[in-house]
C-alpha cells in the first residue's frame, strides 16, 4: 500500500500497488466490466475502501507522531534552512533528533498518499547532516575528533557554510542534479556566498552524485552504466531526428504557459497563506489539534483520491502497436492501473495518475506519445482536468499540516497535468496535424511553470530540470517559461517559502534594501536602539552577572567611561557566561579610582584575572553555559573580571550619519548579528540589530520622526 492515493509518491519503482492481483486490489477490481460500471456502489462500501482508508490514515498518523515529538521537523524545512543561512539561529533546526523525525516522518507521509513530496525534506535532511559533520563529534555515538582539523570548523561561520553545502547535497540526491543543487543553495538558500563556498558545495554535490551513481548501478559494478537511471524524469529524446521537439514560434506559447503557471502559483500561495493564518489561530497552538487535523486531512484526501477514479468510470484500451516504443515507454505502460478494468487490456486514466507513485505519474505525463484521431491515446483532456483540479486543491490544504512534506513533487505533478492538458487543447484545435509540439513537451513546460509560480525560482530550477531530463534542447523554453511565471506571480504575492517565513515573524533580511529606505532619506541614528547595555574593559563580576540576568542580549559593547564612552570592543554573551562559570576573576582590590571614572590608562598592561585559553572557551561550542548555570557567590561579586584579553577590539561599526542603505548592505553582506553605531568621536551612541532593519521597523522610525543622534542624551550601564 506504500505510495497509494493522491499521487503522493512511494518507492519510485512504479510497483507499489497492483490493482489487478493484490489482496486488496482483488476487491478493487470489483468484478467490473470493461466499461467500468459493475459493482461501483458495493465497491465503495466494501472492504477495499475501508482497508485503503485504514492504512493511509495509520501512515499519516505515524508521520504526524514524529512531528509531535519534534515540531521543527514538520513541513519542508526549506524556509527554516533559508533563515538559518540568513544568520538566524532557529532552535533545534539542525539537531539529530530533527533529522530522525524528518526522515522517518516523510517516509510515512509519502506512503500515506498525501500530495506531498520528499525533495524538500531531503534538503533539510542534508543540511542537518552537514551541520553534524562540521562539529566532528557526537555525544550520542561517543565520537570526538577535537584532536583533528574538525576543531577549526566549530564556529557559526563554518557551520553556516556546511549547512549551505548540505542543502546543495539534498537537491542533488533528490533530483540527481549536482549543478542545480549548487545553484539552489546560492539562489534560495545562502545569503552570503564566497569562492570557497562554491568549490565546497561543488565537492559536496560531486560526492553525493557519485554515491547515487554507485548505488543505482550496483548491479553493473565496473560495467557500463544504465543511463536511464541517471535522469529522475526519464530520458528525453528528439522525436524528429536532429530537430528540436518544438518550433521557434512556440516560444510564445511557452511564455503563455509560464504566465498561467505564475497565476496558478499565486492563487496557490494566497490560498495557502490564508489557510495557514487560520491554522495559526485555531490549530497550531495545540499539538493534539495538529495531530487530529492530520487525521481529518488524511481521511479527506484518501476519500477523494478513491472516489475520483469512480467518478471517471471509464476504461481505456492499452496501446497495442508499441514496436517502435522505447523500453522506458513500455515500462510506463505496464505501470498503468486497471482500476475496475480488465487487467492486461484496459486501464483507468485517472486511477493511473492517482494510485501510482508520483515519480512514475510525472514520467507518464512527460513521455507518453500522442496517437489516434482524438489525440488522447493515454490520458484524455477530461481525465487530466479531473485529476488536476482536485489534486492541486488537496496539495493547497495539505501543505502546512503537521507532517514532513515537500512542495516540489505536488507542483511538478499538477503542473505536468496542466501542461499536457494545454497541449491536448492545442492539438484538438489543429486536428492532430502536427503543427504543435507533442504534449510531453508542454507537460514539461507546465511542470516548470507551476513550480516556478509557487517557489519563484529561476536559475536553479532551470538547471535542475535540465539535469533531470538530460536534454539541452529545452534550455531556452524553460528559461522563458520560468521568467514568465516569476514575473506574473510577483505581481500578486511572494513565493510560498517567503510567505511562510513572514507568517512565522522571523526577522529575515531580503537581498534588496527595503523600498521605504530607497524612497526616504533615513540614517542609522534614526533606526538604532539607544538602550545600549555596555561594560567597562575591567568590570566587577557582580555587575556582569546582574547584566546577563536582566537582559537577553547576545553581545555587549565595551566602552571606556573615562572618555565618555569611547568604543573599546565587544564581548559575547557565551564568552561572559563561560568566564563567570569558571570563576576567571581576580581579587576585589582597589584600582586607584577606577570605579570613580578612571580610564584604562590607570590599569596598566597587567592582567587582573586568571586567563582562560580561547580553545577552552570554544571547546563546548555550540552548547555554551547559560547564565542559569552560573552560581554567583556573595564573596565573588566585587571581584574584578578583566575582559581585555577576550574582547573583539575591532568590531564592525557604522557612523550615526550613515545612510540606511549602506547600513543594511553592510549588515546583510557580512552576516552580522549587531552593528555598533558611533559618533564622530568613536563614542557608542546606539546599536542596530536585525529587527531594526526590517521594513516595519523602518516605517515606524520614519513615522515617529525619531532623530536620536541629535536630541537624545545617552547613558551607559
Amino acid at each position: 500500500l506504500g505510495g497509494g492515493g493522491g499521487g503522493g509518491g512511494g518507492t519510485g519503482d512504479g510497483s507499489d500497488l497492483d490493482y489487478s492481483s493484490s489482496s486488496s486490489a482483488g476487491t478493487l477490481d470489483g468484478g467490473g466490466s470493461s466499461s467500468g460500471g459493475g459493482g461501483g456502489s458495493d465497491f465503495l462500501g466494501g472492504s477495499a475502501f475501508l482497508t485503503y482508508l485504514f492504512y493511509q490514515t495509520i501512515f499519516a498518523a505515524i508521520a504526524s507522531f514524529f512531528v509531535y515529538l519534534e515540531p521543527v521537523s514538520g513541513g519542508s524545512g526549506i524556509p527554516e534552512i533559508k533563515c538559518f543561512l540568513n544568520g538566524i539561529d532557529l532552535p533545534r533546526v539542525v539537531r539529530v533528533k530533527t533529522l530522525i523525525c524528518k526522515v522517518v516522518g516523510v517516509t510515512f507521509s509519502v506512503a500515506a498518499g498525501l500530495p506531498v513530496g520528499k525533495e524538500g525534506p531531503m534538503v533539510h535532511s542534508g543540511a542537518v547532516v552537514a551541520a553534524g559533520v562540521s562539529q566532528g563529534r557526537s555525544k550520542l555515538w561517543g565520537v570526538d575528533t577535537s584532536f583533528s582539523k574538525f576543531s577549526d570548523f566549530r564556529n557559526d561561520r563554518e557551520k553556516r557554510d556546511f549547512v549551505a553545502c548540505g542543502a546543495a547535497a539534498g537537491v542533488t540526491s533528490a533530483f540527481g542534479a549536482p549543478i542545480g543543487g549548487i545553484l539552489f543553495s546560492l539562489e534560495e538558500g545562502a545569503s552570503y556566498w564566497s569562492t570557497k563556498l562554491t568549490w565546497r558545495a561543488f565537492f559536496c554535490a560531486m560526492i553525493t552524485l557519485g554515491t547515487l551513481f554507485t548505488v543505482k548501478n550496483f548491479d553493473s559494478w565496473w560495467g557500463q552504466a544504465n543511463m536511464e537511471k541517471l535522469f529522475s524524469f526519464g530520458e528525453f529524446n528528439s522525436l524528429t531526428g536532429d530537430n528540436a521537439n518544438f518550433s521557434i514560434w512556440e516560444l510564445s506559447l511557452f511564455i503563455m504557459i509560464g504566465c498561467l503557471g505564475g497565476l496558478i502559483g499565486a492563487v496557490f500561495n494566497a490560498a495557502n497563506e490564508h489557510l495557514t493564518i487560520w491554522r495559526m489561530k485555531r490549530v497550531n497552538y495545540s499539538k493534539s489539534r495538529r495531530f487530529f487535523e492530520v487525521i481529518l486531512v488524511s481521511l479527506g484526501v484518501s476519500t477523494i483520491s478513491f472516489v475520483m477514479p469512480l467518478v471517471w468510470n471509464r476504461c481505456t484500451e492499452l496501446p497495442n502497436d508499441m514496436q517502435d516504443w522505447s523500453n522506458q515507454e513500455k515500462k510506463l505502460v505496464e505501470a498503468l492501473v486497471p482500476f475496475q478494468c480488465e487487467a492486461g487490456k484496459e486501464y483507468n486514466e485517472v486511477a493511473s495518475l492517482i494510485f501510482t507513485d508520483a515519480d512514475t505519474a510525472i514520467k507518464q505525463l512527460f513521455h507518453f506519445r500522442e496517437a489516434g484521431q482524438d489525440d488522447s491515446s493515454t490520458f484524455s483532456s477530461a481525465a487530466l482536468f479531473l485529476f488536476f483540479l482536485p489534486y492541486i486543491t488537496m496539495a493547497t490544504v495539505t501543505y502546512g499540516i503537521a507532517v514532513p512534506s515537500g512542495l516540489f513533487v505536488p507542483s511538478l505533478l499538477s503542473g505536468a497535468a496542466f501542461g499536457r492538458l494545454f497541449g491536448h487543447l492545442l492539438h484538438k484545435l489543429d486536428h492532430t496535424s502536427g503543427t504543435f509540439a507533442d504534449s510531453g513537451t508542454y507537460a514539461l513546460m507546465g511542470a516548470a511553470a507551476v513550480l516556478g509560480g509557487m517557489a519563484r525560482m529561476t536559475i536553479s530550477l532551470t538547471v535542475i530540470l535540465l539535469e533531470a531530463t538530460g536534454d539541452m534542447q529545452y534550455v531556452l523554453p524553460l528559461m522563458f517559461t520560468l521568467m514568465a511565471a516569476r514575473f506574473t506571480g510577483n505581481v500578486f504575492n511572494e513565493g510560498l517559502y517567503d510567505i511562510h517565513i513572514k507568517l512565522k515573524n522571523i526577522p529575515f533580511l531580503e537581498p534588496e534594501v527595503p523600498t521605504i529606505a530607497e524612497k526616504h532619506e533615513i540614517v542609522a541614528g534614526q533606526v538604532m536602539s539607544t538602550d545600549v547595555k555596555c561594560l567597562r574593559p575591567v568590570e566587577r563580576a557582580g555587575v556582569v552577572y546582574d547584566l546577563l540576568r536582566s537582559c537577553s542580549h547576545g553581545t555587549f559593547p565595551i566602552v571606556d567611561t573615562a572618555s565618555s564612552g569611547t568604543l573599546y570592543g565587544t564581548a559575547g554573551r557565551s564568552m561572559l557566561c563561560t568566564l563567570l562559570q569558571r570563576r576567571a576573576f581576580g581579587p576585589p582590590e582597589d584600582l586607584n579610582g577606577y570605579d570613580e571614572g578612571g580610564g584604562c590608562d590607570i590599569l596598566g598592561p597587567r592582567r587582573l584575572s586568571p586567563l582562560v585559553q580561547w580553545d577552552t572557551i570554544e571547546k563546548v561550542y555550540p552548547r555554551y553555559p547559560s547564565i542559569e548555570d552560573v552560581e554567583m557567590r556573595s564573596g565573588d561579586r566585587n571581584c574584578w573580571l578583566d575582559l581585555r584579553p577576550y574582547a573583539n577590539t575591532a568590531p564592525y561599526t557604522v557612523n550615526e550619519t550613515a545612510s540606511i542603505q549602506r547600513t543594511y548592505r553592510l549588515f546583510r553582506t557580512l552576516g552580522l548579528r549587531f552593528l555598533c553605531v558611533v559618533n564622530h568621536h568613536n563614542q557608542v551612541v546606539g546599536i542596530v540589530t536585525r529587527k531594526d532593519l526590517l521594513p516595519e521597523s523602518l516605517s515606524d522610525s520614519l513615522m515617529r520622526g525619531r532623530n536620536a543622534h541629535m536630541n537624545t542624551t545617552y547613558g551607559f550601564s
